[in-house]
């Protein structure tokens, strides 16, 4: 006989989240708001964050001098306090909503009407303190067509995931300053973008929300242009212990093709991983809804340290639709070039 009740280790974990949010409350430590880069069109918008503790101390200049330098090592972003079922209210444009996170403290927070212009604009998270923070939302015309999805891992930064050791050494101890850009992926992306500054980009990554502004002082250190992200929760969930990455890049892009109707991608990832399964999925179940496919090869080092083999896990043309186009390169570069040469691709 089924149960409805979450997987055990969800149920613990709740208990253990409150258990710890009790305490450290005890403790005077109070609410505050990561924000994560949200999206829209002129339409709707989806309103992204975290509500999370905080010691008081953390406010002064000291405290949050302390914390630059701590966050600065990998393992600092991956302590977090975070409030379960908190209360919040979001201003954005002529829209005000109310709505509580879920059991990890995540906001993730759909409205329409809001009448906001086309660019990036600043919805309002507001707490039941009164404290207000501010989380940028980037608003993309009702008829644009155009858009890039992008991987994170071994796409544009090198991390070597997803090996457990290397992947370990790299998100938990080395400094920020260490980590290496995929060259030319950012000129890439600048190009992309030259003749539609209004489309979207999204950074899609299998990685933990944890890192996200680790990752977005990254992207702006390496000149990448602004962009959404979609990332994901550590921990178990209601079915199992452990997220899929795939299914979570798999029901983004889903969500994508619907919340930007009129928009063709490009879908941007490398073969150490399962990008070319997934986007070639998509590809195939939506022909209409891609415009190329393009695949960064890793070279047989960074293949052996992603997965223990010399060859791709995934044959880059697996299932991909007889009409999109799919172009393979060592780096950014010479992406580039090659997509120069397949007329409209970037029109």
């Amino acid at each position: 006989m089924s149960s409805n009740r979450p997987f055990v280790a969800a149920r613990l974990e709740l208990w253990l989240d409150r258990r710890a949010e009790q305490l450290l409350r005890l403790f005077g430590w109070t609410e505050r708001v990561i924000t994560y880069p949200g999206y829209g069109i002129e339409d709707s918008a989806r309103i992204l964050g975290r509500i999370v503790l905080a010691p008081r101390w953390s406010d002064t200049q000291i405290g949050k001098a302390a914390e630059e330098f701590l966050r600065r090592r990998g393992w600092r972003n991956f302590v977090t306090a975070a409030t379960v079922h908190s209360r919040y209210t979001i201003e954005f444009g002529d829209v005000t909503v109310s709505g509580s996170t879920d059991r990890g403290g995540y906001i993730d927070h759909r409205l329409r009407g809001h009448g906001c212009p086309v660019g990036w604009q600043t919805a309002t998270i507001t707490l039941g303190s009164g404290l207000e923070f501010g989380a940028s939302v980037q608003i993309v015309p009702n008829d644009e067509t155009f858009g890039v999805v992008s991987d994170l891992d071994d796409t544009v930064i090198s991390t070597m995931l997803p090996r457990p050791l290397i992947a370990a050494w790299n998100s938990f101890f080395r400094t920020e300053a260490a980590r290496q850009a995929v060259p030319g992926m950012a000129a890439l992306y600048r190009q992309l973008l030259a003749k539609h500054p209004h489309a979207p980009l999204v950074y899609l990554s299998t990685g933990a929300w944890n890192t996200q502004g680790f990752l977005r002082r990254f992207l702006k250190r390496h000149g990448f242009p602004d962009g959404s992200m979609l990332m994901t929760d550590w921990g178990p969930t209601n079915t199992g212990w452990f997220r899929s990455g795939l299914e979570h890049k798999r029901a983004s892009l889903l969500q994508l093709s619907i919340d930007f109707p009129q928009v063709r991608w490009i879908l941007v990832g490398d073969d150490g991983q399962h990008d070319p399964e997934i986007y070639g999925d998509f590809a195939e179940a939506h022909p209409d809804r891609v415009r190329a496919v393009l695949i960064r090869r890793l070279n047989p080092t960074e293949q052996f340290l992603a997965h223990g083999t010399l060859e791709p896990i995934e044959p880059t043309r697996r299932r991909l639709h007889p009409g999109t186009p799919i172009i393979q390169a060592p780096d950014g570069r010479a992406l580039a070039s090659k997509l120069r040469d397949l007329p409209g691709v970037a029109d």
